[in-house]
């Protein structure tokens, strides 16, 4: 049991045995089973093969039978580990926050329900770049340090039945709540794919601001001029049109802003205030008048990339919209560093073994996921408090350039000091198992759902 106190040690080792503290709070039935294999999770050799070969290492103390009970049995408090994880965000870091949808790939498993087709960036269907699966979204916190840690502090699967949008609103909101009230305005970014309209509409009561990538063909339209009293005939609802592939239809901007930054030399940023596009009667506006929907459009041009690269270099163009005055260079800024989240995803899934289990129903997977995001939240706090063990061929590094491989390998000397919440297992005689001339009947088969998003 971890019997240290709260001022014990430094405030990075007071706030890790904090969390682990308030981690196993939030579990519910089958508590031990379930933080001993979060343990497990950070000790294991990288890279996880499977949940059965977690039972092997020393941390877990208990058979390897009782990995997949927990997994379908115990139980997971999403408010009680939602305000662990945004309780540890590093109050230095500024109010950004990247979001983006990852995919559990499970394309044979017919007799797991609630699955969908989703992109996936390497394997493909019938041709096209698209999985039967799991769509779990992430919302992860961003610093402007240079390396690639973030600060995950929610994840939902998304499920076909509903709307990717409204979903995506509600987790928005979540985090709006708990990290806005007060402070700057939390501003969360989008890659292209999300619908900056409908984000925005959405979020008009919220105190916060969203940053989206946007194609470089959109059209958007100015307010109209107002006409004079007495005009007879319906007033018009779109002025100057603003195309973004014309430079001829931009007027002048807003706000600019010109800067040199090391990775992409001289950076120009220009923004139009005002701007709204023409939306039609259907989609998420079908059976309703078509709102208009006002934001600001950004263009960023940079004079190169950071590394040699055979792809064009393209105008980035971003949609912003929340409270406040617009801050050019936190937008432009907070967008680059939102790929941070992909560097996240490919750790968890290649070294922690996120997508790795094969597991049967949804609920487990949620399970299992909120314990790799708290799990890679240690390894976080962690940070300046293991030694770098580096592999012969590696460059050393100070506590404060440590990947999360580097503190994964030292973690284990560490939680040895920390200790652990769990209690030890008690002794128990082996179960009488399933009766002699049973069979379990064959389980429900669960096609994928296929679904169309709505046109705007």
């Amino acid at each position: 049991m971890d019997g240290s106190g709260d001022g014990d040690g430094a405030p990075e080792e007071a706030a890790l045995r904090d969390f682990r503290r308030a981690l196993y709070r939030a579990l519910g039935g089958w508590s031990d089973t379930l933080f001993e294999l979060s343990d497990a999770l950070l000790e294991a050799g990288p890279p996880v093969g499977s949940v059965p070969a977690l039972s092997l290492e020393p941390v877990f103390r208990r058979g390897h039978g009782s990995l997949y009970k927990a997994l379908a049995r115990g139980r997971v408090d999403d408010a009680r580990i939602r305000a662990a994880l945004a309780a540890v965000r590093p109050a230095e870091w500024p109010a950004v926050f990247a979001v983006d949808a990852s995919t559990w790939p499970r394309c044979d498993a017919e007799t797991s329900p609630e699955r969908g087709f989703y992109y996936h960036p390497s394997r493909h269907s019938a041709g096209q770049p698209i999985v039967a699966g799991w769509s779990y979204q992430w919302i992860a916190g961003l610093s402007f340090a240079p390396d690639s840690w973030t600060a995950p502090l929610d994840v939902a699967r998304l499920s076909p039945a509903t709307d990717g949008v409204d979903a995506t609103l509600g987790q928005v909101r979540r985090v709006a709540d708990r990290v806005g009230p007060a402070g700057s305005v939390p501003l969360f970014v989008f890659d292209a794919g999300y619908d900056p309209i409908a984000l925005t509409a959405g979020l008009a009561q919220v105190r916060a601001g969203i940053c989206v990538r946007i194609r470089g063909d959109r059209l958007f339209y100015a307010d109209p001029v107002p006409v004079p009293p007495g005009t007879v005939g319906r007033p018009r609802r779109h002025g100057a049109r603003f195309a973004c592939a014309e430079e001829a239809s931009w007027p002048t901007p807003s706000a600019a802003l010109t800067c040199d930054d090391p990775r992409y030399g001289r950076v120009e940023v220009a923004a139009w205030t005002g701007l709204h596009p023409k939306l039609q009667n259907r989609g998420r506006w079908v059976g309703a008048h078509a709102p208009i929907v006002r934001g600001t459009v950004i263009r960023v041009a940079v004079e190169h990339l950071p590394r040699p690269t055979a792809r064009a270099m393209k105008t980035l163009w971003l949609w912003w919209s929340g409270p406040g005055a617009l801050d050019l260079d936190t937008c432009w800024r907070a967008y680059v560093r939102r790929f941070d989240l992909e560097h996240t995803f490919r750790f968890i899934k290649h070294t922690l073994g996120w997508t790795t289990p094969a597991l049967r129903t949804p609920e487990q997977a949620d399970r299992w996921t909120w314990l790799v995001a708290a799990a890679y939240t240690e390894l976080r706090l962690a940070r300046r408090l293991v030694d770098g063990r580096r592999l012969p061929w590696e460059r050393p590094l100070t506590p404060a350039q440590l990947t999360p491989a580097r503190v994964r390998r030292g973690f284990r000397r560490l939680r040895a000091i920390l200790g652990t919440p769990a209690s030890p297992p008690k002794p128990s005689k082996p179960g009488p198992g399933r009766p002699k001339g049973t069979r379990r009947p064959p389980r429900t088969r669960y096609p994928a759902i296929k679904k169309t998003g709505p046109r705007v």
